[in-house]
C-alpha cells in the first residue's frame, strides 16, 4: 500500500473586475431535497506530458452525481459552457440553481446568456473562500487524489478517455458517499426514483477534448 497526498491547488480561474457577479444564494448551505435543485460547478488542471488540460464539472448537490464535464487545453469560457450544456442535456432542469466561484468563465455573457436560456438561476460565493463551494472542490479533490496524481498521460486524449471512464464506471456508478447513506450517486438516486427522480444521466463524448482550433503548440490528438 503507498500513501497518496493530495497536491497543493493551482490557482485555475481568474476574478474579471468589469463583469458583475451573481448573489450568494447557497450561503454555503449545499443540502437539497431533491434532484436538479442545486448544481456546484469548479475546474481543475490534469497535467500530462504534452502539457496541461483543464476540467470542468457540473454535480448535483443532492446525489452527488457528475452531471456535466468537459476538458480544454484552454480556460476559455467554452469549457464551461459544454459542462453545462452535457448536464443540461442530461437533466432538463427546471430552476435549478447554478452555484460557482467569480472565474470569468462563469462571469462571462455567453455563460450567463445561456444559462437564461435554460432558467437557470446562477449563484457565486465569496472571493478567495473555499468553502463556499466545498461541495464541488471536494469532488475535484477525491479525482485527483485517485486517478489524476497516480497517473502518467502522454497527452490529452489519453487523460480525456481516462477520465470519462473514471467519472461514468467508477464515481457516478461506484463510489459511495457518506452523505448517502454509503451509496453510490446512481444507487441513492435508483433508490428515490419513485420520487420523481430524472433518469440516470449518460456522459457521452462530448465531454472528452476537443481541438481548440487557436492553440500554439501540436493538439494532444
Amino acid at each position: 500500500m503507498v500513501g497518496v497526498c493530495r497536491r497543493k491547488k493551482r490557482l485555475t480561474t481568474q476574478r474579471d473586475p468589469s463583469q458583475p457577479s451573481a448573489p450568494d444564494r447557497v450561503q454555503r448551505n449545499s443540502q437539497a431535497d431533491g434532484p436538479n435543485q442545486l448544481w456546484v460547478a469548479d475546474i481543475s488542471y490534469v497535467p500530462t506530458r504534452a502539457g496541461f488540460l483543464y476540467l470542468a464539472l457540473v454535480v448535483d448537490a443532492w446525489s452527488r452525481r457528475i452531471v456535466g464535464w468537459s476538458m480544454r487545453d484552454h480556460l476559455r469560457t467554452d469549457l464551461v459552457l459544454a459542462a453545462l450544456e452535457m448536464a443540461i442535456q442530461a437533466r432538463r432542469p427546471r430552476g435549478v440553481i447554478h452555484h460557482s466561484d467569480h472565474g470569468c468563465q462563469y462571469t462571462s455573457l455567453a455563460f450567463g446568456q445561456r444559462c437564461q436560456q435554460a432558467g437557470i438561476e446562477l449563484s457565486m460565493g465569496s472571493v478567495g473562500d473555499c468553502y463556499d463551494n466545498a461541495l464541488c472542490e471536494s469532488v475535484n479533490a477525491t479525482l485527483e487524489c485517485v486517478l489524476i496524481d497516480r497517473s502518467d498521460w502522454a497527452d490529452g486524449r489519453v487523460a480525456s478517455l481516462a477520465i470519462f471512464d473514471f467519472i461514468e464506471s467508477f464515481y457516478n456508478h461506484r463510489r459511495r458517499h457518506r452523505a448517502l447513506g454509503q451509496l453510490s450517486p446512481d444507487q441513492f438516486e435508483r433508490r428515490h426514483a419513485d420520487d420523481g427522480t430524472p433518469p440516470a444521466a449518460t456522459l457521452n463524448p462530448p465531454g472528452l477534448l476537443e481541438p481548440s482550433g487557436s492553440s500554439s503548440r501540436p493538439h494532444p490528438l
